[in-house]
């Protein structure tokens, strides 16, 4: 790989900066050389904001698109230098499952080379596709495990256009140098929403009414349809799903409680209760907002059918696995539940249009046959809204990390960031030294380091792997090999990048 020139265009003055061998990849040993050049570089002119449609994206390093004013004012032009990645054409990125065109946008207006498709790929297919790529951007059906990655020689960061991470080996993927990025947030009050539609849909049986008129049947009847208020909503989860919810169905008059491993805050009068079996013999309606781990793994099953409350509902919005289909099906068939709405599976359909049978779960016929029943595909978060938020959040930090090396809400990695390089810092270095958490690891760094001057430095662990990063002033562009090779000769390394 050779060094590129790159530039930026701030309040009338371009400022030109590169990177060294950025993505850090088994690459032939001419490839590691910074060249001696014909004379000139190519350049790539870029202004200091990028737009897409109406919206105006800052692309300040300390702006997010959540930034105030970032999205729909702009910020003032800033005064900070932005580190690029070699050239950006370069710099090749996927993106699967038909990830949102505002977080297409976002990552073709830096200059990547952007590859979108609306589908997921078959095993063999994405091992060649992910052969070459420096980012990949996916949703909950692309799996990334070890057997895929390990063919990912240039990659350096995931994008999870989702709240999910559990299609990703986070773990791997942290020993290899491969940040990891989903967004958490931005469809929490999409997925609230679809709670409340669900809560009301079955309290008054509209789905059955719907599906009876539809097919000519008239059957009015109010036997048991109710409203909501004065219910108890039982919310088992209160991250930012959970917690919307509570002040949604507080609104129209139903009591909150909710069970969360974690104390958090009340919003307005929701009560917490100690135990899952408390939540359970309480309320009238059940909603599921948690996390797929080893601890949820079908966590409402026959015992805790047998603690709700006759004629109870259950809602299951987080995560296929939380919930013992089979047991539920055997609950409903008894008379014990008045309803239920999921709309996540243990195994879903790869993409629209495929069939939901058997085939996936060997319970599906029976499921689909339950009365007062809401079975929806997985569309929690599928509203325009939140769809061009993920692709707003995830864009941005998969910007920063490749531009700026920052892994502020990174899941596998420590989150570090420093300030940014202002305009009159021409001849400053960012190094990134991703590095096995042993001890020692500092001291030889500093060693190398030590022959410049280090404005500012930061590093944190997470688990077996470290992250650091330093800017480093009054560094000539040919001590940068020198520099480069040090880091990458030590035997702690997992990855070297240097932006300058």
């Amino acid at each position: 790989m050779s060094s590129h020139l790159s530039s930026i265009n701030a309040s009338s003055t371009t400022v030109y900066y590169k990177e060294f061998h950025s993505i850090a990849f088994v690459m032939p040993t001419a490839a590691r050389d910074i060249p001696q050049g014909n004379g000139h570089s190519d350049s790539l002119a870029r202004t200091v904001s990028n737009s897409f449609g109406t919206l105006d994206l800052s692309t300040s390093p300390t702006a997010t698109f959540h930034s105030p004013l970032s999205s729909y004012g702009g910020h003032q032009k800033p005064s900070t230098k932005q580190l690029k990645p070699f050239q950006t054409q370069d710099v090749k990125v996927l993106l699967l499952e038909n990830v949102n065109k505002t977080g297409q946008d976002i990552l073709r207006k830096q200059g990547y080379q952007v590859e979108a498709l609306k589908s997921a790929l078959p095993d063999d297919q994405l091992i060649e596709k992910i052969r070459d790529v420096h980012v990949i951007g996916i949703r909950s059906k692309t799996q990334l495990r070890a057997n895929i990655l390990k063919h990912a020689k240039n990659l350096i960061v995931i994008g999870c256009f989702c709240i999910g991470t559990n299609q990703v080996d986070l773990q791997y993927a942290a020993q290899n140098g491969i940040c990891v990025f989903n967004s958490p947030f931005s469809n929490s009050r999409s997925v609230a929403e679809l709670m409340i539609g669900e809560i009301i849909t079955l309290a008054r049986q509209l789905g059955d009414r719907n599906n009876e008129l539809h097919n000519g049947v008239w059957n009015k009847v109010s036997a048991g349809c109710w409203e909501v208020r004065g219910k108890t909503l039982g919310i088992v989860g209160y991250g930012h799903v959970g917690s919307q919810l509570s002040v949604m169905a507080e609104a129209m008059g139903m009591k909150v409680i909710f069970y969360d491993v974690v104390n958090l805050m009340s919003m307005g009068v929701a009560s917490p209760v100690h135990t899952l079996e408390e939540l359970l013999r309480q309320a009238d309606f059940v909603t599921l907002h948690v996390p797929e781990i080893p601890e949820t793994m079908n966590m409402i099953s026959t015992a805790q059918f047998d603690q709700m409350k006759q004629g109870a509902y259950l809602l299951n919005a987080s995560r296929g696995s939380v919930v013992d289909i089979p047991a539920l099906i055997k609950t409903m068939q008894a008379g014990k539940l008045a309803g239920a709405a999921l709309d996540v599976y243990p195994n879903e359909p790869g993409g629209n249009g495929e069939h939901f049978t058997n085939k996936l779960n060997d319970f599906t016929e029976d499921l689909r046959k339950l009365k007062n029943i809401l079975l929806t595909p997985h569309i929690g978060g599928s509203t325009e809204e939140a769809q061009s938020a993920i692709g707003a959040e995830v864009a941005d930090s998969l910007v920063k990390y490749v531009n700026l090396g920052t892994t502020s809400g990174a899941v596998n990695m420590p989150e570090v960031t420093l300030r940014s390089l202002t305009m009159d810092e021409p001849n400053h270095v960012r190094v990134i030294y991703i590095h096995k958490n042993v001890p020692g690891v500092l001291r030889r760094v500093n060693e190398i380091l030590g022959d410049h001057n280090v404005d500012k430095q930061m590093t944190d662990s997470r688990g077996d792997v470290a992250y650091l990063m330093a800017d480093i002033s009054s560094v000539n562009v040919s001590e940068i090999k020198d520099l480069y090779q040090s880091l990458e000769d030590l035997g702690s390394r997992i990855r070297t990048r240097v932006l300058y």
